[in-house]
C-alpha cells in the first residue's frame, strides 16, 4: 500500500476512470449508477467508463486496476467520521493529483438541521486544497442526477477526451467563478 499517483498506469484508449472515496457504500454505488443513466449516456458515448469505489485509501497494490483520473472523495456532512476517514486518506494520494484531478463532493446539505459536520469545515478542506467543491443531496433525484452530469464532464476533461482543456484549466476555471477571500488577496 503506497501513495496514489496519477501516472502510475498508462492511460487506456477512450477510457476514463473515477475513484470514489467515502464511507457509505450504498451512497457511492447510486452516484456511480446514476453517472450511467440515460442523463448522461450522450456524454459517455465517446469513451468508456470506469467507476471504482472505495472506503479509504491507500488502495491495495496487488490489484489490477487501469489509470485513475479523477478522484471524489465523498463527505457525508451528517458524520464526523465520513470527515475524519478523508482527511486521513488524503495522506495517501501524491500531490500532482491535486493539480485539477480531485475534488470534494458534500452530501446531506439539504438538511443542514441535522449535520454534525459544518459546511464551512469542507470548504475549508477544498480550500485548503485548492479542489473544487460540489454539494449535493443524494435522496433526492432531481439533485443527483446533474452532479452525476457534472461529475461526468469533470472526468471526461481529467482523463483528456475534451479538446483544448486540461485537469488544470478546469481548476483554474472552477477556482475563478469563486468569490476571493482575505487569504487569497
Amino acid at each position: 500500500m503506497s501513495v496514489l499517483r496519477p501516472l502510475d498506469k498508462q492511460p487506456g484508449l477512450n477510457t476514463a476512470t473515477i475513484l470514489l472515496v467515502g464511507t457509505e457504500d450504498a451512497l457511492l454505488q447510486q452516484l456511480a449508477d446514476s453517472m450511467l443513466k440515460e442523463d448522461c449516456a450522450s456524454e459517455l458515448k465517446v469513451f468508456s467508463f470506469f467507476s471504482h469505489l472505495a472506503r479509504s485509501l491507500p488502495l491495495p497494490s496487488n490489484v489490477n486496476r487501469p489509470r485513475i483520473d479523477l478522484i471524489m472523495f465523498v463527505v457525508n456532512l451528517h458524520s464526523k467520521y465520513s470527515l475524519r476517514n478523508v482527511e486521513e486518506s488524503l495522506r495517501h494520494v501524491d500531490a500532482t493529483f491535486f493539480l485539477g484531478k480531485v475534488g470534494f463532493l458534500a452530501t446531506g446539505a439539504g438538511r443542514e438541521s441535522h449535520c454534525s459536520v459544518h459546511r464551512s469545515t469542507v470548504v475549508r478542506l477544498a480550500r485548503t486544497y485548492r479542489s473544487p467543491l460540489l454539494f449535493c443531496d443524494p435522496e433526492v433525484d432531481g439533485f443527483r442526477a446533474p452532479v452525476a452530469q457534472r461529475l461526468v464532464r469533470m472526468l471526461q476533461i481529467c482523463a483528456g477526451h475534451v479538446p483544448g482543456v486540461s485537469a488544470l484549466n478546469l481548476l483554474s476555471l472552477l477556482r475563478s467563478s469563486e468569490n476571493p477571500t482575505l487569504e487569497d488577496l
